[in-house]
């Protein structure tokens, strides 16, 4: 996997967005960001940042929980900057609310942590966090990892992504078994998703099967569909959940 922010498509991120407002499988238009945070210097810099970036526009700031998924309701921004720790509802809880409901589940949340393996972030990204970033990410990167994820990709920072969905996948919910099995993936299928956990791009799938870029994608397609998974970042957890692919080996 490549340094810098990490794509789906597995290259430097920006792939899929033709520039860091790209809108790819968006209408046209600049992508608007909610940013919430509960420190008001935090969200005044990066609503700075985005307003001052081509293509890109904030449509407001949250300082708890509780008022993200209240203006995620009102303004359907294209991206939600969301941090986990918050007062009256914390990010968790708050990226539960906004994915789980009709209104505003094509909100994309990108989850911001201080810390890189913060026991939080694992609870994030079972409620629906399409990406992850730390804090201390460039402006550059951030701003190219909303274009990543308002663009229909998912993220995760390369510096901790294979930690970060090892650990998760020996993190079960108590009580509460895999809720996705791989009954009716096919072969190829199942072969595809194996790559995709171990960090293959798109054109390095192509590659490795000797496919086109296209049949790739219709299998990633048939995959999300399957397996009830809103982008490739749940496509790897679903692989370590499931044992198709061992962390333990991953990691070796």
């Amino acid at each position: 996997m490549t340094d810098g922010i990490d794509g789906t498509d597995g290259t430097d991120g920006t792939e899929g967005a033709d520039e860091v407002g790209g809108t790819g499988g968006r209408d046209d238009g600049p992508v608007r960001v909610l940013v919430a945070d509960d420190q008001a210097m935090v969200r005044g810099s990066f609503r700075v940042l985005i307003d001052h970036t081509p293509g890109m526009t904030a449509v407001g700031e949250a300082a708890t929980g509780a008022e993200a998924v209240e203006i995620a309701r009102r303004e359907r921004p294209d991206v939600v900057l969301m941090d986990i720790r918050m007062p009256e509802l914390d990010g968790i809880e708050a990226t539960r609310r906004i994915c789980a409901d009709p209104a505003t589940s094509g909100v994309r949340v990108l989850v911001l942590t201080t810390f890189d393996l913060d026991e939080y972030v694992y609870a994030a990204l079972r409620a629906g966090a399409t990406g992850f970033l730390l804090k201390d990410t460039p402006p550059t990167e951030v701003l190219a990892a909303i274009g990543v994820v308002a663009a229909g990709e998912s993220l995760l920072a390369p510096s901790v992504t294979s930690r970060l969905v090892a650990e998760f996948a020996r993190r079960p919910e108590p009580g509460r078994p895999p809720a996705r099995s791989l009954d009716g993936v096919t072969d190829r299928e199942l072969e595809v998703l194996g790559l995709i956990a171990r960090g293959l791009s798109n054109t390095e799938l192509a590659e490795h099967l000797h496919l086109s870029p296209a049949t790739i994608k219709t299998h990633i397609g048939r995959l999300l569909a399957k397996l009830r998974a809103r982008d490739r970042a749940q496509l790897v957890i679903v692989a370590y959940e499931t044992g198709l692919v061992d962390a333990r080996r991953r990691e070796a």
